[in-house]
């Protein structure tokens, strides 16, 4: 991830506030054989009024939220508290992303397939209903309490103004200025993991190559399946992190032809070495070298940024160093413009190539 997300707190965290109370004071508290009703909400006023809507309604989405809720507490309620107690370390282990994304050892997660298969029905359950919560969010009696994903996302993209993907750097996001809006991504993904669809510190708005060309069903958190090696955790970047960092990018040519240059000519390295496991999932997850070197080899973007140079600045009577020197500016000043941060790596590169001698 070239750079961080900054977190913008808003009504829809509610949203999982009312998930947090559901799990640890209606859920784990059931007890066995006792009666699934409203006032189990009392303390909870809002979501109370939420779940008394969804009551009387016959609406689909009002019986998916009421329906699961009370089904997964009868189920709740047959469960031995030794048990109780290992579904709330994975419940809050789930929910903690930023440990998560650090691979944590002391942080409990889990996936559908790491719960044992005692626990089928409420596998089942947990599944239908954490899998499909971030679709129906939007019902009536849930957008009073908690707004709608647009008005996040209005809200979210007025902070966050680079107007490019923070994965690949290269893509144009949709902001406040548009009527449309890019997909959420379930950085962890729902497919896999109960608890956290709809926890905003684990959904992160990613542009359509991103979300749905490259990372697709990937769950970046683990390696992927491999017969020649064992599955394990990984480092992966946290997309709300505090800490600023700067991903090194690093282009050497093996072939000094820019008439046939092609991605088995390019050399990609990636940098600092203290990121680099979070950068070898980056890559892996986002297909971000196979990108990096279609871009440079692109009639418009690569071949250009060298005609540029090799042309039109000869032209004006201005050698290629005094390019350079201008573009490390720009690179420095705003690197994600024009796709400084690559430009600036791959003409360098193109440099030491011997293309501009």
């Amino acid at each position: 991830m070239l750079f961080p997300y900054k977190y913008v707190p808003h009504a829809m965290d509610r949203m999982q506030r009312f998930i947090n109370f559901i799990f640890n004071e209606v859920w784990c508290k059931a007890p066995k054989g006792g009666a699934f009703r409203l006032e189990l909400f009392d303390s909870n006023p809002d979501l109370k009024e939420v779940m008394t809507t969804f009551y009387y309604s016959d609406k689909k989405n009002a019986d998916f939220f009421y329906g699961h809720i009370e089904r997964i507490y009868g189920l709740f309620a047959e469960l031995p508290r030794t048990d109780i107690k290992q579904f709330k370390r994975w419940h809050q282990g789930n929910n903690s992303i930023q440990k998560v994304c650090a691979n944590d050892p002391t942080t409990h997660i889990a996936r559908y397939e790491d719960i044992p298969s005692k626990h089928e029905a409420l596998i089942r359950q947990l599944n239908s209903f954490f899998s499909g919560l971030y679709d129906n969010v939007e019902i009536a009696a849930l957008k009073k309490k908690v707004g709608s994903l647009n008005d996040h996302y209005k809200a979210f993209m007025g902070k966050n103004t680079v107007g490019k993907c923070p994965f690949c750097g290269i893509t144009d996001m949709l902001g406040v200025y548009h009527t449309a809006r890019e997909a959420y991504d379930h950085y962890l993904p729902k497919a896999y993991y109960p608890f956290n669809s709809i926890n905003f510190h684990n959904l992160v708005p990613a542009c359509h190559y991103c979300n749905s060309s490259y990372k697709t069903s990937k769950n970046p958190a683990f390696t992927p399946k491999d017969p020649a090696r064992a599955i394990h955790r990984r480092k992966i970047f946290y997309p709300y992190s505090s800490t600023d960092y700067t991903i090194e990018v690093t282009i050497d040519l093996n072939n000094p032809d820019v008439n046939h240059i092609a991605p088995d000519d390019i050399q990609l390295s990636f940098g600092p070495p203290a990121l680099s496991e979070e950068i070898e999932t980056w890559n892996d997850v986002y297909g971000i070298a196979e990108r990096y070197k279609a871009k440079c080899c692109s009639e418009s973007d690569g071949k250009y940024w060298i005609t540029q140079i090799v042309d039109e600045w000869r032209v004006d009577g201005r050698p290629p160093a005094d390019y350079m020197h201008a573009l490390n500016r720009q690179a420095a000043r705003s690197p994600f413009a024009e796709s400084n941060f690559l430009k600036k790596a791959f003409l360098e590169g193109c440099d030491r190539a011997g293309l501009f001698r």
